[in-house]
């Protein structure tokens, strides 16, 4: 019994996460949080479900966020700059005609703001990163968005 126990200590040991995580090395952890009231005409689109805005407030996220209403009160927010390199004069990605899709200039990577989800991957073995994912939640007519 003593040595089973010490057999499961050992494998326990080993399968300790060895601190490494799975972080999109191009964007850094801001912290922050915005409140968007639904009434004002900036964000009264996410009124509708499945419609989409973007927030280019100073100190939101890495180039500011995008936030989709997804319907019966859901909501999902994502960093606003491309996520597969470095922030620059080209990466805050943009809000397509659709309301659904953004589309980063610097390569013309398209991205769902339903599920974050890289759409148009190109193939080869290069690591590409969906969309930075950020909280939200709704409290009224206020849409809070926090990391």
């Amino acid at each position: 019994m003593k040595s089973l126990f010490s057999l499961f200590a050992i494998l326990l040991l080993f399968s300790c996460d060895s601190g490494r995580t799975n972080r999109n090395p191009y964007l850094q952890d801001i912290g922050f949080r915005v409140d968007l009231n639904l009434n004002l005409p900036s964000y009264s689109a996410l009124k509708n479900a499945g419609s989409g805005v973007y927030v280019g407030s100073q100190g939101v996220g890495t180039k500011g966020i995008f936030v989709i209403n997804t319907g019966f009160d859901n909501f999902m927010a994502f960093e606003a700059s491309c996520p597969n390199h470095e922030p620059s004069s080209c990466s805050t990605m943009v809000l397509d005609d659709d309301r659904q899709n953004v589309t980063c200039s610097c390569e013309d990577y398209k991205y769902n703001l339903f599920t974050g989800q890289f759409l148009n991957r190109p193939e080869g073995s290069t690591k590409y990163h969906d969309m930075l994912f950020y909280s939200s939640s709704i409290n009224g007519n206020v849409v809070t968005v926090r990391n």
